[in-house]
């Protein structure tokens, strides 16, 4: 029995010990935080939906959502990707249709973070780039831009909403009718620089300097925002890149509808045969000393 009751306890020690080696660590319940800073830029059939970065050591990546409503009851948010990255490009969407994103965090263990704090929407719009109008006084037939008709126009013509010309050394674009406003946005390397129209600072004359590399931004008639940028110019012509929000009242930058109301130039002579005359007044030389 002396030899007996060691051997029972060296037994039981070995017994615990190996008790101790199937410990199992608790599983990880923590989500990450939600993401923040975010943000869209519009573009032409896509958004894209940028965020700061979590720093959390153990986060895999970020999870993508959309929805055609804000919140509420009945309103649901669909996963369209995902990106270790900060920044998604959600493309093939309809230009003028407003759509909800939403962003969330997601750790190595597939925990989710709860979604951001507030929902983002952004409304797609058409762009495009190599846009040449003459200068008015080399060229009438080709000197004007209709944004709602994504076309050059003459000069006088009823849809034009910007002119370009030149006058006392000075380049200048024209918003030729009262019910259009323009502003000049300052310079930036690339048009998505401007992503949101201003509700004011319009230039009282309807008239602004064209400079390479300046962005500006247009309220047009029936309450469309557009915007432009000036890449390069000379006598004969400006080059232009160019956006137009085609969902009314909306400066995220339909088709305008057919007008029949009649628009209002400004108060300033825009034949070309007064502009060119001896002694005539140029309209836009008049325009550069406001």
């Amino acid at each position: 029995m002396r030899n007996w009751i060691p051997t029972l306890l060296l037994a039981a020690v070995v017994l615990a010990g190996c008790d101790d080696d199937h410990v199992v660590s608790p599983r990880d319940t923590t989500a990450p935080a939600a993401p923040r800073g975010v943000r869209t830029v519009t573009g032409d059939h896509e958004v894209t939906v940028t965020w700061l970065a979590n720093t959390e050591a153990d986060l895999a990546g970020y999870r993508v959502y959309i929805s055609n409503c804000a919140g509420g009851p009945g309103c649901e948010y669909t996963r369209i990707g995902t990106t270790q990255g900060t920044s998604f490009v959600v493309d093939a969407l309809q230009n003028g249709t407003t759509r909800y994103f939403d962003v969330s965090a997601v750790d190595a263990a597939g925990n989710e973070s709860t979604p951001t704090q507030d929902y983002f929407y952004d409304t797609p719009r058409p762009e495009g780039s190599g846009l040449h109008v003459s200068n008015y006084l080399a060229d009438t037939l080709h000197a004007g831009y209709d944004f709602g008709g994504y076309t050059v126009v003459n000069w006088h013509n009823v849809n034009a909403d910007v002119v370009y010309g030149r006058s006392g050394g000075l380049a200048l674009l024209t918003a030729p009718f009262t019910d259009t406003q323009i502003q000049d946005a300052g310079y930036a390397s690339s048009l998505d620089a401007v992503d949101y129209g201003p509700p004011s600072g319009w230039a009282p004359s309807g008239t602004v300097e064209a400079i390479p590399g300046h962005c500006y931004i247009l309220l047009v008639r029936d309450h469309h925002y557009a915007k432009l940028r000036v890449t390069s110019l000379d006598n004969a012509e400006v080059t232009l890149e160019w956006a137009y929000q085609i969902d009314p009242d909306n400066p995220e930058l339909r088709q305008r509808p057919d007008r029949e109301m009649p628009r209002n130039r400004r108060a300033f002579p825009w034949a070309p045969s007064a502009a060119r005359a001896v002694g005539a007044v140029d309209p836009l030389a008049a325009r550069a000393q406001d």
